[in-house]
């Protein structure tokens, strides 16, 4: 039972990740892999929406403009630079895999090459997690834009690994379309395209049967 409910909060924080990644939308490649307590995931997408747009959507974090894509996401904010320039991102998410819930704060170095790439570093004394960083690259496809995301992290806790990244694979493949979904229609918003069909809310994170999320550390 211990081992389950650490996989279920692992799964909740790649969750939470994927969450960062829509009717048109479509996910043509999927993975989720683990080495040496480094988990990775992995998605190719096609989007009907350009580029310019869904990079925009990607890099807006002011006044929490990331829970338009998840109520995952509780804050989301642009801090003060690096001394060298580079953005700093702040985010916290909250995430429920059954009755387990999780906390996650992320402060991170936030590299760009509009409006083609995308990447971010977590700084680990100011994250709850040991490492971790996501890449996005855009490429022009006819009228719309396929996506390259990869994400790896390295959970601050024990995670079962033959059990782990089965279950987070089953479990982030059910919510990843929904998130892209935001995504795509945030982006056609900004083309001044016509909805494609009824965007979905973003998730509920709340757990009516489980405790409070409490932070990772």
């Amino acid at each position: 039972a211990r081992a389950v409910r650490a996989v279920r909060a692992a799964a909740a924080l790649v969750a939470l990740g994927a969450g960062a990644l829509a009717a048109g939308a479509t996910i043509d490649g999927f993975d989720v892999k683990r080495h040496k307590g480094l988990y990775f995931f992995g998605a190719n997408v096609d989007l009907d929406a350009t580029r310019e747009s869904i990079y925009a959507v990607i890099t807006d974090f002011d006044d929490n403009a990331y829970s338009r894509i998840s109520r995952s996401y509780k804050e989301s904010r642009y801090l003060d630079p690096a001394a060298d320039g580079t953005p700093i991102v702040y985010t916290r998410m909250e995430g429920c895999m059954g009755k387990r819930c999780v906390s996650s704060e992320r402060t991170e170095r936030h590299e760009t090459d509009a409006p083609r790439w995308i990447k971010s570093t977590a700084l680990p004394e100011a994250s709850d997690f040991k490492h971790a960083t996501s890449e996005f690259v855009l490429e022009p496809n006819g009228d719309g834009t396929k996506m390259l995301y990869k994400l790896e992290v390295e959970p601050d806790f024990w995670v079962p690994p033959l059990i782990g990244p089965w279950y987070m694979k089953r479990t982030v493949s059910k919510g990843a379309l929904r998130a892209v979904t935001r995504i795509e229609g945030l982006a056609r918003a900004l083309d001044g395209r016509p909805p494609l069909g009824p965007v979905p809310a973003p998730p509920s994170t709340q757990n009516r049967w489980g405790p409070p999320a409490p932070r990772l550390r």
